[in-house]
C-alpha cells in the first residue's frame, strides 16, 4: 500500500516542493501509526527546507506535527481510531514526520484527546500550543498578575503565547512590525500591542517604568538586547523563537550583554512538557470560544509549496494549515 508525502531530497525553494507516491510506513513495537487528517506548518520545517538545519538528513519527510486517528499500535498504547495528536521527538528529523497521509512515530510523542472540533483547527493545536505553554510555564514560570511582552506576536506562537498569558490573568504586550496588524492583536485580547521599529524598550517603559516581569523572545538574537532592556530587574526573558533566521551571539560576553539582575533562559522543550490533561483543557476551551486561536489559512497537500512560500515571505498571522483529504482539482 502507498500514500501521499510531500519527501524533500535536499534543500528546495517552496516552489520546487511536490507530492509523491511513497510506502505506508510499518510501525515497530512502541510506536504508532497514524492516520494524518491535518498538520501545521512550523519554522523547523523552513529551516529544514531552506537548508540551515544542522541536524538534517535526507530524505525525509519533514513535519514536526500532525493530528488524526491512530491507525495501527502494535504494542497496544492506543486503540485504533481513537483521536490523537503527535509532535516533536524527532519528528521529520530523526524519521520521518507529519506531512503525510500516515505517519509513525513512538508512542511517547502520542498525545490522545476527544474534541468535535474539525481536523484543520485541531491541527493548528499541537506544537503552537505546546510551545507557549512550555515557554510560558518551564521557561518563564509565569504568575497571574505579572506583564509579559511577547517579541514577534503575530507568529502562530506569539498568538498561542498571548491568548494562554491572558487565560492566565497576566497583562500582555506584544510586537508587530506591521502597524496594521496591531488590531488583531487586540482582537486577541493583546493589552498594549506595539509596532516594533527596533526600540521596543522605550516603548514598554513609557508604559510599565520598571520594565515587565517576564518577556518571550520569538524574533532572535538581533532582538535579544531591546528585550532585555524592556525587562525589570528580576524578571526573566525567554528565548523561544528565531523568525528572524538570526540565532547567535558573536563575542558574547554576558556582563555587558545582560542588564543588572535580568534573567536570561531559553526553550526548547517535547511533548511531554505539554501534559495530555493540559492539553485536553485547551482543546475543550477552544471549543467552547474561550481560547481564540487565529489560523491564518488552510491549504491542500498540493497547495505545499504555496503554504512555505508564505511562511518564509512571513505574509502570516498565526497558524499556517494543511488539510490531508482529496487531491486538490
Amino acid at each position: 500500500m502507498d500514500m501521499r508525502a510531500i519527501v524533500l531530497d535536499g534543500p528546495v525553494t517552496p516552489e520546487e516542493m511536490r507530492v509523491r507516491r511513497v510506502a505506508v510506513p510499518e510501525p515497530p513495537a512502541g510506536w504508532v501509526r497514524i492516520k494524518v487528517e491535518a498538520f501545521g506548518l512550523n519554522r523547523s520545517e523552513y529551516h529544514l527546507r531552506a537548508g540551515f538545519a544542522t541536524n538534517a538528513r535526507f530524505p525525509v519527510i519533514p513535519g514536526i506535527e500532525a493530528a488524526g486517528t491512530v491507525d495501527l499500535a502494535p504494542g497496544g498504547e492506543f486503540a485504533a481510531g481513537q483521536q490523537v495528536v503527535a509532535m516533536m521527538g524527532g519528528m521529520g528529523r530523526e524519521y520521518d514526520g507529519g506531512y503525510a497521509e500516515y505517519t509513525v512515530v513512538p508512542a511517547s510523542s502520542v498525545i490522545p484527546v476527544r474534541t468535535d472540533l474539525d481536523w484543520a483547527t485541531l491541527g493548528a493545536l499541537p506544537e503552537m500550543l505546546q510551545t507557549a505553554h512550555g515557554s510560558l510555564h518551564t521557561g518563564l514560570a509565569i504568575e497571574p498578575g505579572q506583564s509579559l511582552l511577547i517579541r514577534g506576536g503575530t507568529s502562530s506562537v506569539g498568538v498561542a503565547a498571548a491568548v494562554l498569558a491572558k487565560e492566565h490573568g497576566l497583562t500582555v504586550f506584544s510586537t508587530t512590525r506591521n502597524p496594521q496588524r496591531t488590531q488583531v492583536l487586540r482582537e486577541l485580547g493583546v493589552d498594549h500591542p506595539i509596532v516594533d521599529d527596533g526600540n521596543v524598550a522605550e516603548k514598554v517603559r513609557e508604559i510599565v517604568p520598571t520594565g515587565v516581569h517576564a518577556a518571550l523572545e520569538l524574533v532572535g538574537t538581533n532582538a535579544l538586547p531591546d528585550t532585555l532592556k524592556a525587562t525589570a530587574v528580576h524578571g526573566t526573558v525567554c528565548f523561544t523563537g528565531m523568525l528572524s533566521d538570526t540565532w547567535t551571539i558573536p563575542d558574547f560576553y554576558p556582563m555587558d550583554y545582560i542588564p543588572n539582575g535580568v534573567r536570561l533562559t531559553a526553550y526548547g522543550g517535547e511533548s511531554e512538557d505539554l501534559p495530555a490533561e493540559a492539553f485536553q483543557r485547551y482543546v475543550d476551551l477552544v471549543a467552547a470560544g474561550k481560547l481564540p486561536i487565529r489560523i491564518d489559512r488552510v491549504f491542500t497537500m498540493e497547495e505545499i509549496g504555496a503554504a512555505h512560500r508564505v511562511m518564509e515571505d512571513g505574509a502570516a498571522v498565526g497558524k499556517l494549515v494543511v488539510r490531508v483529504g482529496a487531491p486538490a482539482t
